[in-house]
């Protein structure tokens, strides 16, 4: 396995949210943070998502003193196809000066974007398109509407490639869903978010598998669970534990706090990655700074978050006491493999 990364989030706005999920970009905590994935993570990948231009370059350029490969992936959730082509017009034209300075950056023009741009699916918000998915009539009334999302979706990523190779000259991809079905020969790389649940669980490595057909490199850009007893089961839907709507939030009913449920979770996965040969993987995630640990079960939103270690509203960690974080058990798991493998 070549790629052993990590998702580094610099700011994005899921499902409509005005706040988003790094409140806080201080450029020293995010210079130390790279630092601590390429030294202790033992990464030599970073997949750097955001909407914020100027906060991509700036992860981006820390990650390239590290002398990590970035996988830059810029996000404008929400928005229409006009507005997210030129909006990867300018990340694209970005992206070719960190290119200059070194050749080892990934471009993904978008991830999943049946659920987060307007106009494949029937739905404003992230929120709507997912809802279209869970009801069968919902995504029947969809493709009357607006016809059939893989072809919208294929449509729109002819466009996306072109566009962003007018720009950028390195090695282009796009993170798709499980349910996408991607005609992969534009893109450099076959990218995938893959995570498994009780749902996927018996045929996942059949579902892995199908993604090599294409005859190129196979990059898991997405893989995590979150912290409690019984989220290995949801996968990629753990997350939706936290009542948002609550001052202040805090977790829908009792969950047990679990780290070595995560853990497990990661290790087994990434054993796979690199039994069935893939290109690389990017756990997700590094850090949520939205899903703060609390000693109080009932506002302990860590318990909701994929990130490796655990935030704090209100002091800084113990392990690393620059840090308003400090790692979990998955943290040191997935370090000790990364350093082995």
């Amino acid at each position: 396995m070549r790629l052993k990364g990590v998702n580094y989030d610099v700011g994005l706005y899921p499902f409509g949210e005005t706040r988003p999920s790094r409140p806080i970009f201080d450029p020293d905590i995010v210079r130390r943070e790279i630092e601590i994935i390429h030294r202790d993570l033992h990464c030599n990948a970073i997949r750097i998502v955001g909407r914020d231009l100027s906060r991509l370059m700036t992860a981006a350029e820390f990650a390239q003193e590290q002398g990590l490969e970035v996988w830059f992936c810029p996000a404008y959730h929400d928005a229409d196809e006009v507005t997210t082509l030129a909006y990867f017009k300018e990340c694209a034209q970005a992206a070719e000066m960190l290119r200059l300075k070194t050749p080892r950056v990934v471009f993904a023009a978008g991830w999943e974007l049946t659920f987060f741009m307007k106009g494949l699916v029937a739905g404003e918000t992230g929120t709507e398109r997912i809802g279209a998915f869970m009801k069968p009539w919902k995504l029947l009334w969809s493709t009357v509407r607006l016809g059939s999302f893989q072809r919208n979706l294929n449509r729109f990523l002819v466009r996306a490639n072109e566009e962003v190779r007018r720009h950028f000259h390195g090695p282009v991809t796009y993170s798709a869903g499980t349910w996408e079905e991607v005609d992969w020969t534009p893109f450099d790389f076959v990218s995938v978010d893959c995570y498994r649940d009780a749902m996927n669980q018996r045929g996942f490595r059949q579902t892995l598998r199908k993604y090599f057909a294409y005859g190129k490199p196979v990059v898991i850009t997405e893989f995590g669970c979150c912290t409690y007893e019984g989220a290995e089961k949801k996968g990629g839907y753990g997350w939706a534990i936290v009542d948002w709507k609550a001052e202040p939030p805090r977790l829908k009913g009792g969950f047990v706090r679990d780290e070595e449920t995560q853990a497990r979770y990661l290790m087994e996965l990434v054993q796979i990655f690199q039994e069935e040969r893939v290109e690389g993987c990017f756990a997700f995630t590094f850090v949520m700074p939205k899903y703060p640990h609390s000693s109080d079960p009932e506002f302990d939103l860590d318990m909701a978050s994929y990130g490796l270690v655990k935030s704090y509203a209100d002091r800084a960690g113990g392990v690393y006491p620059d840090m308003p974080w400090d790692p979990k058990v998955a943290f040191h798991a997935l370090a000790g493999y990364y350093a082995k493998v």
